[in-house]
C-alpha cells in the first residue's frame, strides 16, 4: 500500500499540485489524501471507498487508474489472504505437483468430483425401489390367479375339472 501512496504523492508533487489544491478539487479532506499517500490503510473504514478513492485520485493525476486499481487489488488480496501472493508465485515458478493429501484445503481448492458418487447412490436406490415394486406386482397377480378361498371360485374350479366333490 505504501508503494501506491508513494506513486500518487510523487506524481502529485511532479505536477506541482499542492495537497490542499488536490483536496479541494476532489472534495476530500487533505488529511485523507495525506493518509493515502502515506499508505495508512487503517485510516479508511471501508476498503471499497479506498479503492474508488485510489481510482479517482489516479484519474485526477492523469495516471492509468486501471493499473493503480489492479495494484491495489493485488495488495488487498495479499493483505486479506492466508496464502500470500509471494507464496503463490513461488509455487507457480516451481510448478510443483503435490499428492491430493498434501494440498491445502480451502474453498477454492476443494475438488468438485463428488457428484458421480451421489448420482450412483441415487441410481442404486431407484433400482431397488423398482425391483420391490415389480416383485410386489408379481406376487399380487399370482395370488389373484390362484386364490380359491371364495366358495364360488371353488365350485367353478371343480366344474372345470369335471368331477364334483362335496
Amino acid at each position: 500500500m505504501k508503494e501506491i501512496g508513494e506513486k500518487l504523492k510523487a506524481t502529485r508533487e511532479e505536477m506541482g499540485i499542492s495537497l490542499d489544491e488536490a483536496a479541494e478539487d476532489l472534495k476530500i479532506s487533505p488529511s485523507k489524501i495525506e493518509e493515502l499517500e502515506e499508505g495508512k490503510i487503517e485510516a479508511f473504514k471501508d476498503l471499497f471507498y479506498l479503492k474508488y478513492f485510489i481510482r479517482d485520485y489516479s484519474k485526477y493525476l492523469g495516471l492509468k487508474y486501471e493499473d493503480m486499481v489492479n495494484e491495489f487489488n493485488e495488495f488487498l488480496f495479499d493483505y486479506t489472504s492466508k496464502i500470500s501472493l509471494k507464496d503463490i508465485k513461488e509455487a507457480q515458478k516451481k510448478n510443483i505437483t503435490k499428492v491430493e493429501e498434501e494440498r491445502i484445503a480451502s474453498p477454492y481448492t476443494v475438488s468438485v468430483y463428488q457428484k458421480p458418487k451421489i448420482i450412483s447412490k441415487i441410481i442404486f436406490a431407484v433400482t431397488i425401489v423398482l425391483i420391490l415394486i415389480i416383485t410386489y406386482l408379481l406376487v399380487t397377480s399370482f395370488n389373484e390367479k390362484h386364490d380359491i378361498t371364495d366358495d364360488s371360485k371353488i365350485e367353478a374350479y371343480i366344474k372345470v375339472e369335471g368331477d364334483y366333490f362335496v
